[in-house]
């Protein structure tokens, strides 16, 4: 049986690069019928930085401070992604409606995928890649190498025009 995918999640990181990789989950969609839903993550401040800022703000107004201001962070990015979306798709009513939403995650990136992922049951995921020097990959790695290897799901990666 060939396979059917009926809801594909777009990682994005908001470069201006990031509609190539939606371009892409569209077709899919478009052809599968599919739902898509958008995701972006913010990665999570270290703890040598949170460690730093703590002695210098101190430990209650720091956390204070991300309570406010990381909620709100994360409702603009999300009004950001859903205008995205709404703009890219609007002379395509028909994937307009195949548009399922956007999400905004905070935390560490490849685990925030692979949990929306799986929360969300979708049948695929589309993200894109820098294809970064070989120094930063062979110390860092990629967060669409990450997510290839630990997916239960397939992974479509895009490599992003430079």
């Amino acid at each position: 049986m060939l396979p059917f995918y009926k809801k594909i999640l777009v990682t994005t990181d908001l470069t201006p690069n990031a509609e190539f990789a939606f371009k892409h989950a569209v077709m899919l969609g478009r052809h599968n019928d599919a739902k898509i839903y958008l995701l972006h993550v913010l990665p999570q401040v270290d703890s040598t930085m949170r460690g730093y800022l703590s002695s210098v703000m101190g430990e209650n107004q720091l956390e204070e401070f991300e309570k406010n201001n990381m909620e709100k962070a994360r409702e603009e990015l999300k009004k950001e992604l859903d205008d995205f979306a709404k703009k890219e798709l609007a002379d395509f009513p028909e994937d307009l409606a195949r548009f399922a939403g956007a999400e905004v995650a905070i935390g560490h990136p490849v685990i925030k995928i692979l949990e929306t992922a799986d929360r969300l049951d979708v049948d695929l995921i589309v993200m894109g890649t820098h294809g970064k020097g070989f120094i930063e990959h062979a110390f860092l790695g990629s967060v669409a190498e990450k997510v290839l290897k630990k997916s239960k799901r397939p992974v479509f990666v895009i490599p992003l025009p430079k």
